[in-house]
């Protein structure tokens, strides 16, 4: 789960990781009262679930009373396009407003979990403000990666090749290292998988501060951090995507024409790479989970009709907790409530497989039995070409 820049810096503050002044508007009145507090110069943010933002248009300063006005109309209610955001763009509807700063010079850090080595990884880099990604291509050398052990936690020694690795003066070694013990244990309390600050700045004066603040949380943990579900935002997500969380699917939409309704994580995986050596190409990932019923198969085929896109439906089971032939009832139920207009190809192996082949088979509906796989995958690429 995502959260918006304005919300992660007060988990920050609240941290004691130290974050400029700011304030959160909705309008340009708003935006103009919390300038004349502030005084100017300020910087409008637009508060979308996207990095990018400054290169998309979405992060100006206003130098003058004059600016602030047209800047914030600007931002306030523009459709933001980011690399990550797509083509599409995202609306944004709130900006946050901060206080502007006498920056000397930008870091990157971020702390995210290694798994390769069962640690979490705090990355640094002299080149904050810049896209990591860009920084790792063409000078890897200026990115350092320090990996703490989970069980003993961070160390002097860490802190010494952040600072050291950051090439910072000696009397911001303290000040760096009470700011990452304060970020990495914000981390581990809220089961974080991602913290990032981009930049993270030093100030003429000899303050470090979060300029930028990025947080993502592991979703299964969320039930431990009521004050993080709280700060959801349905807006920022995909329609799609935020109607399958209410049924407790894992749905997310893709741009191919062939629909997947799989139990399992990894199961779904697969079955889209399958298709995808079959020729055609997935338009979701949708897992139902291990003990889906009659009604999460129903709410699946609802959510992948509602894309155009969608040409035919692989459905792909294994029956464990759930049967076969409670996945063919469920099946059959979905399809004569829902009238599916596209091809349905179904395989299914393990519990009960037997009863759940019989009860397609007599259903009357035009339901395609597969005997394995790659004989699913290959009819229905056929009948989406």
């Amino acid at each position: 789960m995502k959260i918006h820049e304005y919300q992660a810096k007060e988990l920050f503050r609240k941290y004691n990781v130290t974050t400029p002044k700011g304030k959160l508007a909705t309008t340009s009145a708003e935006v103009e009262k919390i300038a004349d507090e502030f005084g100017l110069p300020v910087v409008i943010k637009a508060q979308v679930h996207a990095g990018g933002r400054g290169k998309g248009g979405g992060v100006k300063l206003a130098k003058t009373k004059a600016d602030v006005t047209p800047i914030a109309d600007s931002i306030i209610g523009m459709t933001l396009v980011t690399k990550q955001t797509g083509a599409q763009g995202k609306k944004v509807r709130k900006v946050l407003v901060e206080e502007g700063l006498n920056i000397k010079k930008e870091l990157y850090l971020s702390i995210i979990p290694d798994r390769e080595t069962a640690s979490v990884a705090i990355i640094c880099s002299q080149d904050g403000g810049m896209d990591i990604e860009e920084v790792a291509a063409k000078t890897p050398e200026r990115i350092t990666t320090v990996n703490v052990s989970p069980v003993t936690g961070i160390q002097a020694f860490h802190l010494n090749q952040i600072n050291f690795g950051l090439e910072l003066d000696k009397e911001l070694h303290k000040q760096m290292g009470a700011l990452v013990r304060n970020l990495y244990q914000l981390f581990v309390d809220y089961d974080c998988s991602m913290v990032e600050i981009n930049p993270l700045i030093i100030t003429a004066e000899g303050n470090i501060l979060a300029l930028d603040a990025k947080m993502d949380f592991d979703s299964n943990a969320l039930y431990r951090h009521p004050d993080v579900v709280e700060m959801r935002d349905i807006e920022e997500e995909d329609p799609a995507e935020a109607e399958a969380s209410k049924f407790g699917l894992n749905y997310i939409k893709l741009d191919g024409n062939v629909g997947n309704i799989v139990n399992g994580a990894g199961l779904a995986m697969a079955t889209m790479d399958i298709v995808k050596m079959a020729g055609a190409a997935p338009a979701n990932f949708l897992d139902v989970g291990g003990s889906a019923n009659a009604e999460a198969i129903e709410n699946g085929f609802r959510l992948i009709m509602q894309d155009p896109a969608v040409k035919g439906i692989l459905i792909n089971v294994f029956g464990g907790i759930l049967r076969c032939d409670n996945l063919a009832n469920g099946v059959v139920a979905a399809a004569n409530k829902l009238k599916l207009s596209v091809p349905v190809v179904v395989r299914m192996e393990g519990t009960n497989v037997a009863e759940g082949r019989k009860i397609l088979a007599e259903s009357g509906l035009d339901l395609v039995t597969a005997k394995d796989l790659a004989d699913a995958a290959e009819k229905v690429a056929q009948m989406v070409k």
